[in-house]
Order: structure tokens, then sequence, then C-alpha cells
């Protein structure tokens, strides 16, 4: 090993010291020969070699210039003393060695006998599992058994419970007042007398025997109490000034139980209970209706009779007329005027009679007609519901109300013949079909056949009068009916009235048989206009005389048209309009009073306007007429406007409403634009 340390001083550039040379290494290795020679082959020594060059023991070894076999020596020695001295370790320690293995062959034997154990226990086990399995199949057994057991006891419950008669019960039926708890044990029979008549299992069971009796004995007893109960009910009906109605909805209705009872339990009784409620009610309604109707014939204001037609003259011609007055003051005749405002009132309750004869008011017939059809209706609604739910049969109402609509047909039937007023029988009709109306949206039927009767015979009344108005007219003595005067004459004056107020009337309708009607009116009054103008001397004065008479028809028809619209604007200013309102009066104008009017016409005056353009195109078959017509009514209601603006520049704070005023250039643009679509 010197000598290769000396080699590698003396080569300063070659391997450093501290690496050792595998080549020189084995260069210098001489294998001794033994006893086992033959056995030694040093093939792959070199590849070995290699693979331990990087080993750092092994390098560090060789790099010490140890020889192997010196090394190998040295190791076997070192093994040999650690084989030594472990052996005495073994030595020291061979008490506790055998103690652990004492220790260890009692766990072994304790393990032994607890594999034993265990393997008991699972026998065991698997004898429990097959006996918990038959408990199961047995459990299930008796599981489907209670579930039967339970369900005959059930039905078994309910039959016993179902057919029993407790003793409770049969006090009740027999000792107690009819009162809450006496239906609610009502019912409890009724289901058990149900029970044994329906299922025919019970028909057949023995229990049945004993019980069926007594079942029937309370039957009895109850439909015999009940019906005391309800017909001493019932005879409170007829007592005077009995409301009716909330003696149906607070004590009748509270009983309707016991109705239910007799019809299912005792048809006879329900029926003899059924009749007299309806001879009841029959005969109160009846004279209740026909009280009414006594009363409402003194408030009746005559409007017209067979005389006053369109073409009738109207100068006295005996003694026995002179007293009458003169029908070309009766407007009402002819004119529509505030007659329309029942339309507006169609849902307002019935006339009081005694406070309007205590104010001495009377009233046209259609007001008279509107007031018994609305109680009638009401009265109706309220009857009709109640039979319908105590009862439950439609029949009841109109078995109750044949009495009541033969007094009023009694009534209408004398009232119709004598009725020779065509505006007002026209507002029946229309009255009769907004009722109708009423009745659909409340969903009750029971008058719709009494309406139709009612509107089937005024129809044929009013065409009566219509074609008498029209033979007055074709019919007329002219000779008798000429004044020698070319203002517009009364005739003519009748016709336009007459005629805006069927047209009026017929604006929503669009009657076709009332227009043509109409139109043969216009033909008829047209000759007789001619007839008449040819009756002055003079060309001039004739058709002086027609223009003045035409000129007022149009101005009738154009007012009419405005008042349906503006009513309230036309009053004031035709009442109010022409009075200083800062004079000292008792009550002074003021702009409260004022403001309404004001603010309505703003909100709607357009609309207003487009709604008489309508009117008129469907009223008027002649389209230039009506547009005429319109222009003119638009140019009235231009001057009522204006003297109403300059009304409230005369009132104390009327600036304040200036503005919610028209302007009168608005107003002009608005006739303006109508006025160019003809």
């Amino acid at each position: 090993m010197s000598d290769v340390a000396e080699n590698n001083a003396t080569h300063p550039n070659e391997t450093p010291k501290n690496v050792f040379d595998f080549g020189a290494f084995v260069g210098d290795l001489i294998v001794e020969e033994d006893a086992s020679s033959d056995d030694i082959s040093l093939e792959g020594l070199q590849q070995e070699l290699e693979e331990c060059k990087n080993d750092d023991v092994v390098a560090n070894i060789l790099s010490k210039g140890i020889k192997l076999r010196e090394y190998t020596k040295g190791v076997e020695n070192n093994l040999r003393q650690v084989e030594l001295d472990s052996i005495q370790d073994y030595i020291k320690e061979s008490d506790n060695l055998v103690s652990l293995h004492d220790q260890i062959r009692d766990c072994d034997s304790i393990l032994s006998q607890m594999e034993t154990l265990l393997s008991g226990f699972q026998v065991e086990i698997g004898s429990i599992s097959s006996d918990i399995k038959i408990l199961q199949e047995k459990s299930m057994d008796m599981g489907l058994k209670l579930k039967n057991r339970k369900v005959a006891e059930s039905k078994l419950a309910k039959f016993v419970e179902d057919i029993i008669v407790p003793p409770r019960m049969v006090d009740i039926i027999v000792d107690g007042e009819v009162n809450d708890e006496y239906l609610r044990t009502l019912d409890i029979l009724s289901k058990k007398l149900k029970f044994v008549e329906v299922d025919p299992m019970v028909k057949a069971s023995k229990a049945l025997k004993d019980v069926q009796p007594e079942l029937e004995k309370l039957r009895q007893k109850a439909v015999s109490k009940v019906f005391d109960f309800i017909v001493q009910k019932l005879q409170a009906l007829r007592k005077p000034k009995t409301n009716i109605q909330i003696l149906q909805q607070n004590v009748l209705l509270k009983y309707k139980y016991v109705i239910s009872f007799l019809k299912e339990h005792s048809k006879e009784v329900y029926n003899e209970v059924r009749a007299a409620y309806i001879d009841t009610m029959n005969k109160v309604l009846s004279a209740h209706f026909r009280a009414y109707i006594q009363a409402l014939e003194k408030l009746q204001l005559d409007i017209a009779t067979s005389n006053d037609m369109i073409g009738v003259e109207t100068r006295s011609t005996s003694l026995f007329s002179r007293g009458r007055e003169p029908l070309k003051n009766r407007s009402a005749v002819f004119a529509l005027g505030e007659r329309l405002n029942i339309l507006k009132e169609i849902d307002q309750p019935a006339l009081i009679p005694h406070i309007a004869e205590a104010s001495s008011l009377k009233y046209p017939y259609e007001v008279l007609f509107r007031s018994l059809h609305k109680l009638l209706m009401d009265t109706a609604t309220s009857e009709y519901l109640f039979c319908d739910e105590f009862f439950g049969e439609e029949s009841v109402f109109y078995e109750i109300f044949a009495g009541p609509f033969a007094v009023i047909d009694e009534h209408f039937n004398s009232i119709l013949p004598n009725c020779y007023d065509a505006i007002g029988l026209m507002l029946m009709i229309r009255i009769i079909h907004q009722h109708q109306l009423i009745m659909s949206r409340r969903r009750i039927p029971c008058l719709d056949s009494y309406l139709d009767k009612v509107n089937i015979s005024l129809w044929p009344r009013f065409k009566m009068i219509f074609d008498m108005h029209l033979s007055s007219l074709r019919n007329a003595n002219f000779k008798l009916l000429w004044e020698d005067d070319i203002h517009p004459h009364y005739v003519m004056r009748r016709y336009a009235e007459f005629t805006a107020s069927l047209i009026h009337l017929n604006v929503e309708y669009g009657d076709g048989q009332l227009e043509l009607n109409m139109e043969r009116l216009r033909m008829a009054v047209d000759d007789l206009l001619m007839k008449l103008a040819k009756m002055f001397s003079k060309p001039k004065l004739q058709i002086v005389f027609l223009i003045n008479n035409y000129d007022m028809t149009i101005a009738v028809l154009k007012e009419e048209l405005l008042v349906e619209h503006f009513s309230d604007l036309i009053k004031f200013v035709k009442t109010r309009a022409s009075e200083d309102p800062n004079a000292s009066s008792e009550r002074p104008i003021t702009v409260a009073e004022v403001e309404p009017l004001v603010k309505d016409f703003a909100s709607r005056w357009k609309a207003a306007i487009e709604l008489m353009h309508k009117d008129v195109i469907t009223s008027f078959s002649n389209f230039l007429c009506g547009m005429e017509i319109l222009r003119a009514a638009l140019t009235q209601l231009l001057l009522y406007y204006t003297r109403l603006s300059d009304f409230i520049k005369r009132i104390d704070g009327g600036t304040a409403l200036n503005k919610d005023l028209v302007s009168i250039s608005s107003i002009m643009y608005e006739i303006r634009k109508y006025s160019r679509t003809f």
C-alpha cells in the first residue's frame, strides 16, 4: 500500500490520493491456494468490484490499504465476539425467557379454552337464530290475527253504535225542547234509521228485531214534535207587521234540518209542512202586494187620455171639455224631460207610499211601475233563495208566487187598457229590460217568464197608441187646426218633442221596428204641415211658416241631445246664470257651487260630444239632417258654456277656476272638426 502511496506522490497530475485505484489493487491481489481452490471461481469479480466502486464503506477500507483477507478475518473475529456476547446476554436473561415461555404457554391454554367457549356460543347462537325465526313467524301470524280481530271489533262496535238506542237520545227526542242539541240528536236518529233500512245484513240480524220497534216509536215521536214546532213558527209569518225576511233568515233557516228529516223519514208530514208554508206565504205576500198597489194607485199622476194625440185639435168644442187643461200646455204628454231620470234610478229602493202621500207627491205611472217591480224583484229574490235553501225545491217558489203574480196581473190588466201615454209605455219597456239585466246579474231566474210576459204585453199597447198618434195626423182636419199665425204650430212641437223622446229612448237599443214607425210618423206630419202651409194665401208666408216649424223641430231635437249629456250645466245656466252673484240674496252663488260643474265639463266634454255624434249617426236615417242637428246642438252648447264662463268671472274668487275652464277656442275647434264630416 505504501508503494501505491509513493507512486501516487511521484505522479501529482494523476489520480488524487483519496481516490482508490481498483486496477492497482487488483494487480497486487495474490490468491493463495487452499484445499478448496479448485471450487473458487473469480469470474465476475471485476464486475462486482466496479459495482462496489461507489460504496463508501468498501472504498474506505481499500483506501487504507488493508488486505481483504485481513479485513475479512477482522470482521469474522468481531462477529464471533458479538455472538459470544449475545450468548452471555441470553444466559443472563434465561430466567426471564423461561418465565416468558411459561406465560405464553398459559396464554395459549387460555386462548384454547376461549376458542372452545366461543365455538359453543356459535352453536348456541345458531340455535337461537332458528328460534327467533320461529318466533318471528308466530309473531306475524299473531299480528294478522290481531288485525283481523281489530277489524271485526271495529265493525262490531260500529254496528252496535249504529243500532243501539242510548237512553239519553230517547230522553231528548221524547222530552227535550227543539234546539241545537235536539237537532244533533235528530241527525243521529236519522242515521240510525237509514242504517237499519239500507243495509241488507242489518235487516237479517237478530239485534234489529229488538231495536226496530223502539226506533219506529222514536221516529213517530220526532216527526210529531218537529211538525208542531215548524207549524208554530209558520204561524208567526201571518202576524201583522212581521218582517218576513228576518224571520226566515234568523229562525226558520236555523231549523232547516227539520225539513230534511221530514223529507227523508215522513214524506206525508213533509208535504203537509210544505203545503202549510206555501199557503201561508201565498196569502201573506198577496196581501202585501195588494195593499202596496192600492197605496201606489193614490200616488198616480194621469198624463194622457185617449184625446191626447199629436194631431188632435186643442180648442174646446163642448161645455164638458171646457174645464180641461189645454193640451198644448201639457208638455209631459210628448216630452221626455225629467221622466228620463227613472232609468237612472232603476235600482233605487221602492217608494214608501205613506211618506209620498204625506208629502202630497204624485208620480207618472212609470215611476209606480218601477217601484212595484223593484219590490217584486227584491221579494222574489229573497224568497227564491230561501225556498232553495230551506226546501231544496224551486217549485215551492212558483207555487207561492202564483198569488202575488195574480194580484199584480189584475192591477196591470186594469191599468194597461186605459194607458194612452206612449212615452210612459216606452219607459216601462226599458224598465223591464233593465230589470231583466238586474235579475241576470243576480243569477236569479225565477222572474224570467213573468218579465217576458209583461214585456210582451207592453209592446202591443205601445204600438196601438203609436198608431193612434199616426192616425190623428193622417185624419186631422187641417182646417180646424189652422191658425193664421206663421209661428211654429203646436202640432209640430208635439211631434218634435215626441220624436226626440223616442229617439232618446231608442239610442242604446237600436230597435229597427220603432225607427220604421217613426219614419211613418214623419211622413204623416210632413203631409199635414204642407196642408197647413197651403192655407196661407201668400207663398212667402207659406215658406216662412214651414221654415219656422222645421227650425223649431231642429231646436227641440238639439236641446234633447244636449240635455242627455249636459243637463246640470244647462239647468244652472237657465236658472242661475242671469243672477248677480255679488248681490245680497238669501243664497248667494259661491265658487264651491260652480266648481263641480266646471270640473265635470272639463273631464268629459270631448267624450260626451263623441257620444252625441254616435247617437246622431244611429238615430237619423238622413245623415245630413242628423249632422245639421248635431252642429246646431254643439253651437248651442258653446253658447251655454260661454254664459257659464262669463258668469264665473263675476263670482268672488272665480279666478281660481280658470285652470279648469275649457277655452272657447278649443270647443270651437271641436265643433269645426265635426262640421267637416259633412
